[in-house]
């Protein structure tokens, strides 16, 4: 099979444009995180941002779900902050979960993830940065 991942500006701009809910693996309450700061960027610019993260009851004032799976509505982007070696789970979640598209934060590579997840219909997007994409192509 080829490589999966969506990397031209087309299919991104469709992706950010057509999701309206976001489930952001790896949420930390800590400003100082990454996840934290684009989590709340997400926010900002009007996309319903849901948390996933077992170790926190609440991130930027939104209820914290343990997994994808425990999330109670449907999830049209799973943004991936966990170390790639930990990716594997989160595509088998995704799967789970029905979401539509796993986008792995940049520097979260993960080939046998992202083969999982597309052979299940999930689309990939791997090593791109959310904010970064959605600044340059959006905005």
């Amino acid at each position: 099979m080829n490589d999966p991942t969506i990397e031209d500006d087309t299919g991104l701009s469709e992706i950010l444009k057509s999701a309206k809910t976001i489930a952001v693996v790896g949420a930390s309450p800590d400003p100082g995180r990454d996840s934290h700061r684009i989590m709340k960027y997400l926010i900002g610019v009007g996309y319903d941002v849901i948390p996933v993260n077992p170790n926190y009851e609440e991130v930027l004032g939104k209820k914290c779900f343990p997994t994808l799976q425990s999330v109670d509505k449907a999830i049209d982007i799973v943004d991936v902050f966990r170390r790639s070696e930990f990716v594997d789970q989160v595509a088998q979640d995704a799967v789970s979960a029905n979401a539509g598209v796993l986008w792995m934060q940049l520097g979260v590579i993960n080939e046998p993830a992202a083969r999982y997840a597309s052979d299940h219909k999930i689309k990939i997007v791997m090593n791109r940065c959310i904010m970064v994409e959605h600044r340059r192509m959006i905005r």
